[in-house]
């Protein structure tokens, strides 16, 4: 995916990392459940902000923008539920916990920016 918007790199790349787990955690770790959770809410971040992206109006765009912040913070709690229950190893939720964190930083500030706009 070539694009010069790293929001939308990020949560594509994001989703890609999520759908790599959730394999992962229904092949390996026989876990169909909470996996089926974090891969709606992990996937859903990036689709949601590229509805954003061709929003109709300012508002549209936060709006969408506001969902895909909502299923990133989704996704950390399921990232976190699944280490905690050791489904994942430390090191592959905290990885992707990061990742989740950085779009949060990153939406967050996008939306900040929307509202003093």
């Amino acid at each position: 995916m070539k694009t010069d918007n790293v929001v939308q790199q990020k949560s594509y790349a994001f989703a890609i990392r999520i759908i790599n787990a959730y394999k992962y955690l229904i092949e390996e770790r026989k876990e169909y459940v909470l996996s089926k959770q974090l891969l709606r809410c992990g996937t859903s971040v990036g689709a949601n902000i590229e509805e954003a992206l061709g929003g109709q109006s300012q508002k549209d765009f936060f709006a969408k923008l506001t969902i895909a912040y909502k299923e990133a913070r989704e996704s950390k709690y399921w990232l976190r539920l699944l280490r905690d229950t050791n489904y994942l190893t430390e090191e592959q939720a905290n990885s992707l916990l990061q990742d989740s964190e950085e779009l949060l930083k990153i939406i967050g500030s996008i939306q900040k920016t929307l509202r003093n706009s």
